[in-house]
């Protein structure tokens, strides 16, 4: 049905009034377009795993396949600062990461805490040694996010703050790895791979209950990358990579873009 001029020009009009009251339309790209976003944390968030890394980065291996770099792609913020490093710990983020930071910081993404409970130590030890040794070490990874973790997020978290005390600050955690009961038929057994899930959940669940101690927003990436896990024939992860020893248990470009990216833009 073709609408008369006058309907045709009332419609229009409802519908700017509707994308006004909704932030919708040029509202919300004005936004965007006015954040100062900076991206800080470790390999999940520099795009290890995803490939194509900006040489300038050296060895933090940051790439424009991750999360924050596509974010910015698509959302033109009026400043972006990527400071993720692969292989980051707590203290490092708090002393190479923080520098960009200001009271004009809007908008900060971060992943960290996988290095400091040991995550490269348990798949070294659940690859490479007994079953029994692979549970004990992630059991040994939990105790840490028990009585070690939490006050090393304490101390950054409060940096963080300190420097941008008016930022929207979103954690994101780490993905589940093996879908249980898969197509994988070597490798690890079906306990070490529920162990190492169960300890990524148990990581995410320490990083988030400090998060919100703090005021910033969690987001959980595990639902994201449900159904692309390693053993799922759809991984958005890299499994053990002989070639690449670094990318391996990283998101791929697909899991960055697939998995990554929609989490945090539901939460910036």
């Amino acid at each position: 049905m073709k609408l008369s001029r006058s309907a045709a020009f009332s419609s229009a009009l409802l519908l700017g009034a509707v994308l006004s009251l909704t932030g919708a339309g040029p509202a919300r790209a004005a936004r965007a377009a006015a954040v100062d976003y900076v991206a800080l944390g470790d390999s999940y968030s520099s795009g290890v795993g995803a490939g194509e890394y900006d040489g300038s980065s050296g060895n933090c291996k940051r790439t424009s396949r991750a999360y924050p770099a596509l974010w910015a792609a698509a959302n033109t913020p009026a400043s972006f600062t990527f400071a993720a490093c692969a292989g980051a710990r707590i203290n490092e983020v708090t002393a190479n990461q923080l520098g960009p930071l200001n009271a004009a910081t809007d908008l900060i993404s971060i992943t960290v805490g996988g290095n400091d409970a040991g995550f490269s130590d348990v798949m070294t030890t659940c690859v490479l040694q007994s079953e029994a040794n692979c549970l004990s070490r992630v059991a040994q990874s939990r105790d840490f996010d028990d009585t070690t973790l939490p006050g090393r997020l304490d101390s950054l978290y409060s940096a963080i703050r300190s420097k941008a005390p008016s930022a929207r600050v979103v954690v994101l955690g780490y993905p589940r790895f093996y879908k249980l009961g898969g197509s994988c038929v070597a490798g690890l057994t079906e306990n070490e791979r529920r162990a190492i899930n169960d300890g990524s959940d148990y990581l995410n669940a320490a990083v988030a209950r400090r998060a919100a101690a703090h005021g910033f927003t969690f987001v959980d990436v595990a639902p994201a990358f449900t159904g692309h896990e390693i053993c799922s024939g759809s991984s958005w992860l890299q499994s053990l990579n002989l070639l690449n020893l670094g990318a391996s248990y990283h998101p791929t470009a697909a899991g960055q873009s697939g998995g990554y990216l929609p989490a945090f833009r539901s939460a910036a």
